[in-house]
């Protein structure tokens, strides 16, 4: 029986659709996460270059940091107006992979979860001394917030990788010149889960000086030595 002529133009019309939306996915613009490298050696040859200029792109004046960790998710909301130098920064490293397979080296039950000592010893190497020029201060040490940590009253101008976030009401550091850059919008739970039993000997802050061996062995030290330390698997841009 022959095919009606309205059914090979029914067929014509899908056939066109489709193609349609394939040629729209390929031009899909690719993720605010994409990072310039396509393989692990490109992505860990950008990390050993903090002079590239891709660590300075400016950040969206909004943007959600979204942390995959061995306890579950959760964002930091991050404010360009808040602090721009120090939004850059945190931006370009979460996109660009610094923060994959890190640790969180410092917990404090009801204070602090610090991270952002890299799992490479090449890369802590290169970053070491990479410092920011401090934004205006901005320090409101409320649950939830977070920020640079810095090397201590009176160095100025010492930001580097590191970051914390509040998991009480820390008003004692309000004295000093942190700069809050944004604020936990989900996941708090998680933060609280993080492993503590370390305290401050699982490397401390930047101001204690015990940070030396992580920085030089890296994952390999830190497994061997603090084996429970909570790790973070991987970052991804989103925006509100």
């Amino acid at each position: 029986m022959p095919i009606p002529r309205a059914f090979h133009a029914l067929r014509r019309s899908l056939a066109i659709i489709a193609g349609a939306i394939t040629l729209g996915a390929c031009h899909r613009a690719p993720p605010a996460s994409a990072t310039p490298g396509s393989s692990p050696a490109a992505a860990r040859a950008l990390l050993l270059d903090p002079t590239n200029a891709e660590f300075t792109r400016p950040a969206p004046p909004v943007s959600r940091l979204r942390f995959e960790t061995t306890q579950g998710v959760f964002v930091l909301e991050l404010h360009r107006d808040w602090g721009p130098l120090g939004a850059d920064r945190l931006y370009n490293l979460a996109r660009l992979g610094y923060f994959t397979d890190t640790r969180f080296h410092r917990v404090r039950v009801a204070s602090i979860a610090q991270w952002g000592l890299h799992g490479d010893s090449a890369v802590n190497a290169a970053w070491k001394g990479r410092y920011l020029r401090d934004d205006p201060p901005r320090s409101h040490n409320t649950r939830g917030t977070f920020a640079f940590s810095y090397e201590g009253p009176g160095r100025e101008h010492t930001r580097n990788t590191q970051i914390y976030v509040n998991l009480a009401d820390n008003p004692r550091n309000d004295a000093e010149p942190f700069t809050v850059l944004g604020t936990v919008v989900e996941g708090m739970a998680v933060l609280d889960r993080l492993y503590s039993g370390y305290g401050e000997d699982s490397g401390s802050g930047v101001r204690q000086g015990k940070q030396g061996p992580l920085e030089r062995g890296g994952n390999a030290y830190m497994d061997r030595a603090f084996p429970k330390l909570d790790r973070i698997r991987r970052v991804v841009i989103t925006r509100p």
